[in-house]
C-alpha cells in the first residue's frame, strides 16, 4: 500500500473478485453498501486531484479584456461532494445470501464483474454447515422464531442420522438423471456419470450432491450439505425434513456457507478488515485462483473438490 501515491492507482487495481465474510442478521445489501462506502473514504482519504481552475474573462468588449484563473465551484469537493463515491464503483454478488445466512461471499468489483458471472454460467457447487436443534419446532423453522412444538430427542441414535443422510444423497443423486431425463440404467447415464457431476437444466431446483452429519451432541447437531441452485427457505426447510424424517421436531440455529467452488472460508475477509488495504491483497489472491480455475473444464474442477471434499468430511 506504500507504493499507492494516489488514489488513481488503488481504484484501477479495484478490479476483479474479492471473497468477504457475510456475517448473520445483515442483509447482502448492506454488506454491499458497507464494503462500498468504506473503500470510498479511504480513496478520498488518498491524494486526490486537486480541483480544477476556470478561466475568467471580463470586461468591456470594445477595449482590453481582463483574463484571469479563478477556483472552479463546478469542481469544488465542497459544492459537488467527494472525489469517489459508491455509485462510481460496480460491484455484484454471484449468488444471494439470506439475512440468517452467513459465511463465503463473493463479490465482483468493476472489471471483475464479468468473472463472476462467468463463475455464475458455471453452476458452482455451494458447501453448507447447518446448525440445527432437536426437540423443538419453530414458526418460521428458525431459532428466532415462535415456538409450536416441544418433544422428546433421547431416543436420536448416530446410526440413525447417518443412515438418513444417505438416503437424502441417493434419492438427490437419482433426481439428477430424471431432471435430465435420463435413465440411470442406460449408457448414457454413464456417459453423463463419468463426464462429472450433472447440473440440473432449470437454476431453480435445488440439488444436493453430498450430505453427512459430522456433529450430533444431542440435542444439537450439524450438518455438512454440497448443494446447488439453494436458497435460504430451502435450507431451512432442509432441517426442518430432518427432524421429522427422525420422528421428532428440529428446527436450524444457524447457516454458514463454508465454500463456494474454489473460494473458501480462510480465504473470507471479516466485517473489520473490508478496508483498501486487505481488499487489493485479496483480490489479487483471488484472481489468481479464478485464473487457475478457468484453466480447466468447469465439471472437472467441480470434481476434483468434490472428491476431495468428501475425503476430508470422511477423516473428521
Amino acid at each position: 500500500m506504500n507504493s499507492l501515491s494516489t488514489s488513481e492507482k488503488a481504484f484501477k487495481l479495484l478490479n476483479g473478485i474479492v471473497c468477504l465474510y457475510k456475517p448473520a442478521g445483515v442483509h447482502l445489501s448492506g454488506c454491499r453498501h458497507s464494503l462500498l462506502l468504506k473503500l470510498t473514504q479511504e480513496l478520498n482519504l488518498c491524494g486526490v486531484r486537486p480541483p480544477e481552475n476556470r478561466v475568467v474573462i471580463s470586461g468591456d468588449t470594445t477595449k482590453e479584456l481582463n483574463v484571469k484563473v479563478e477556483s472552479s465551484y463546478a469542481d469544488n469537493v465542497l459544492v459537488v461532494g467527494p472525489r469517489y463515491q459508491t455509485q462510481d464503483i460496480k460491484c455484484i454478488w454471484t449468488t444471494h445470501l439470506g439475512k440468517r445466512v452467513s459465511g463465503v461471499c463473493v463479490i465482483g468489483l468493476n472489471k471483475g464483474t464479468k468473472m463472476v458471472r462467468n463463475l455464475q454460467n458455471n453452476y458452482p457447487l455451494r458447501t453448507y454447515h447447518l446448525h440445527g436443534q432437536l426437540g423443538i419446532m419453530t414458526k418460521n423453522m428458525y431459532i428466532d422464531g415462535q415456538i409450536v412444538e416441544k418433544g422428546r430427542f433421547d431416543f436420536v441414535k448416530r446410526e440413525n442420522v447417518d443412515k438418513l443422510m444417505s438416503t437424502i444423497q441417493a434419492s438427490n443423486q437419482k433426481k439428477m438423471f430424471e431432471l435430465a431425463n435420463v435413465d440411470t440404467q442406460t449408457q448414457t447415464a454413464y456417459d453423463l456419470a463419468t463426464k462429472g457431476l450433472i447440473r440440473p437444466a432449470s437454476t431453480k431446483i435445488p440439488l444436493i450432491y453430498g450430505i453427512k452429519c459430522i456433529s450430533l451432541d444431542l440435542p444439537n447437531f450439524i450438518i455438512e450439505v454440497n448443494v446447488i441452485n439453494e436458497y435460504e427457505s430451502y435450507l431451512l426447510s432442509l432441517v426442518h425434513e430432518i427432524g421429522l424424517k427422525l420422528r421428532c421436531s428440529a428446527t436450524c440455529t444457524a447457516i454458514r456457507c463454508i465454500r463456494y467452488s474454489s473460494f473458501t472460508i480462510q480465504q473470507a475477509l471479516l466485517m473489520k478488515h473490508w478496508n483498501l488495504q486487505f481488499v487489493l491483497e485479496n483480490i489479487r489472491e483471488c484472481n489468481s485462483s479464478y485464473k487457475k480455475m478457468s484453466k480447466l473444464p468447469s465439471f472437472i474442477t467441480e470434481q476434483s473438490y468434490f472428491e476431495s471434499n468428501q475425503k476430508l468430511t470422511s477423516v473428521q
